[in-house]
């Protein structure tokens, strides 16, 4: 696994990357060569036991002449995209919020195609044993919640629940917040390890199949259908690599429509093929549970995708006055919805 490092660190480490290597322009003599120069392979990090759109959208052929270097798995989105920040990797996703953070740390990241979202199927939902006495927002103080990682979507989500129903912001520090794997999370939640756990996707799915769970609260009960958070690619590389990041992030796009508008069961086989193909020793048991795409149309990046945390940025400092969204993300290289 690639060692995590700060949010700082990897603001820091950019920095001086980028001081290092420099950033030459070309002139429109060199317009061609330099097209030809372009960075044609993409690292990147997966999640285990799932397809993502990236790959999804290799497999289907909508990557042209890019290829996918998958170089390890991650179980976090703050993670994955300071290693796009520190030039590990070539992209990385991660929690709108997370990207806020990242970038107002000093990190020369920008957003540029939504890939994941809720909507009335693919939600993140907030499950503990079906006999448990939590059934309200007050009834979480003092109580243990598992999340896949801290500062991200689950905790923004439970934060704004908390507030939304009255809690104080002292009360919500009495809520703990417990980092558990995804794969971990409902055997946590079932042995009472923790008193709720934050379940999304195949994973939500396959825990309510099991019976025994229940939801106090989703984030789609909050906010409906909206987008959760966009891969991010480094500013330079985006400068020095334009066509790559328009092919990359019209591909995606293409890949969220195709798994919107083909038949659940043809996007489960395809999946399952992608499993089974690449090799990395997975369960594709999990897939049968995919229910949507979650995205909205095509992974256009709206203001409103940030400015809609500014209370939870604010309330843990990552903030201070309301967003300025513009800076942190263009839709300019997602070929279904640019000019």
């Amino acid at each position: 696994m690639k060692r995590h490092l700060t949010i700082l660190s990897a603001a820091a480490a950019v920095v001086i990357a980028l001081t290092v290597s420099g950033c030459g322009g070309s002139s429109a003599a060199d317009a061609g060569e330099h097209r030809a120069s372009e960075v044609k392979e993409l690292r990147y990090q997966g999640w285990a036991n799932t397809v993502t759109l990236p790959e999804l959208a290799q497999d289907l052929g909508y990557l042209g002449d890019v290829k996918l270097n998958w170089v390890g798995n991650t179980i976090s989105g703050p993670q994955d995209i300071q290693s796009a920040a520190t030039g590990q990797t070539d992209f990385g996703g991660a929690f709108a919020g997370a990207v806020v953070k990242l970038i107002e740390a000093g990190a020369p990241v920008k957003a540029v195609i939504n890939y994941y979202g809720e909507d009335a199927k693919t939600f993140n939902g907030f499950y503990v044993k079906e006999d448990s006495p939590i059934r309200t927002a007050r009834d979480f103080i003092g109580k243990k919640i598992a999340v896949n990682t801290l500062g991200a979507h689950s905790e923004a989500v439970i934060n704004t629940y908390l507030r939304k129903n009255g809690l104080t912001p002292e009360e919500i520090k009495l809520v703990q917040l417990v980092v558990v794997p995804p794969n971990d999370t409902e055997e946590a939640i079932r042995r009472g390890q923790v008193d709720a756990g934050s379940l999304g996707g195949v994973l939500q799915n396959r825990a309510i199949a099991n019976g025994g769970l229940r939801s106090v609260f989703s984030d789609f009960d909050l906010f409906g259908s909206f987008a959760g958070g966009p891969y991010v690619l480094r500013t330079d590389f985006i400068a020095q690599n334009p066509n790559t990041t328009r092919t990359f992030t019209t591909g995606v796009a293409k890949a969220i429509e195709w798994a919107r508008a083909t038949p659940r069961k043809e996007v489960i086989a395809r999946f399952t093929k992608i499993l089974k193909e690449r090799g990395r020793n997975e369960n594709p048991a999990a897939l049968q549970y995919w229910n949507s795409v979650g995205v909205p149309a095509k992974g256009e990046i709206k203001d409103e995708d940030f400015t809609r945390w500014n209370e939870y940025l604010k309330s843990v400092g990552i903030i201070k006055d309301d967003l300025d969204p513009k800076k942190l993300y263009t839709n300019e290289f997602n070929g279904l919805i640019s000019k």
